[in-house]
């Protein structure tokens, strides 16, 4: 069996319009597109480390809004924070939560408020440095 026998036997498994036929009508592209979409989506959902965190930017902040698990009291919780990552420990079984940011961050300007079963968490993001420094030139 050759190559291009192999890939049309693969291309019957997928139900793809054979020929010229799949130039008439364009739309299984939209479905199998949709479809593999559709698939990829579920699968990220199913990935180790998932967290339910919500996460948003203004101008200034992060903000992270995490649904505490039932039977957790916050007083229970840690939260850690460093310029790149939240990390929320005392899950139940010990489990712990990390939530990667877009932006870096001030660490201790964080502000957190657990209220209605939501952790809040603001950030302050790092301002970007945009002084300019006068430096030597050799010759």
């Amino acid at each position: 069996m050759t190559k291009w026998d192999d890939m049309e036997q693969w291309m019957k498994t997928q139900q793809l319009p054979r020929g010229f036929d799949a130039l008439k009508d364009t739309g299984w592209v939209a479905n199998y597109v949709k479809s593999m979409m559709a698939d990829a989506i579920q699968e990220k959902g199913k990935l180790a480390g998932q967290n339910a965190a919500e996460t948003f930017e203004t101008h200034h902040f992060i903000v992270i809004k995490w649904p505490i698990p039932r039977g957790v009291h916050p007083s229970e919780l840690r939260l850690l924070v460093r310029e790149d990552k939240v990390r929320i420990e005392g899950l139940p079984e010990g489990k712990k939560d990390t939530v990667p940011l877009a932006k870096q961050v001030l660490p201790r300007s964080c502000k957190a408020l657990c209220k209605d079963g939501i952790l809040q968490i603001k950030l302050r993001k790092k301002p970007a440095n945009r002084q300019y420094y006068e430096m030597p030139i050799r010759w």
